[in-house]
């Protein structure tokens, strides 16, 4: 299996259409995920539509009034850096 740098970058598994822009978001959500986790919360990715990743936020972060924050200036920043496909990031309700 391919490293996730190598994913992140456009690697081999990354030429697959959607399946290739699935898993370079997962693998950018992997390397930001042990920092919610850290506080208690975690993200999962639903689906991505149009260049828009569809999160759900869970744990700690449900609630939490500084989960939009998390999402807009530190989640959605890190993927449109990383995976320039990326509109946009939203959370999704359970």
């Amino acid at each position: 299996m391919a490293d996730a740098m190598s994913l992140i970058t456009g690697g081999a598994a990354a030429t697959d259409g959607d399946q290739g822009l699935r898993a370079r978001v997962e693998a950018v959500l992997d390397m930001i995920r042990p920092a919610v986790q850290g506080d208690g919360g975690d993200i999962e990715l639903l689906d991505i539509v149009e260049g828009i990743v569809q999160l759900r936020l869970a744990g700690a972060c449900v609630g939490c009034m500084h989960s939009m924050m998390t999402l807009q200036a530190g989640i959605e920043r890190i993927l449109k850096q990383n995976v320039p496909e990326v509109k946009a990031v939203e959370a999704m309700p359970f």
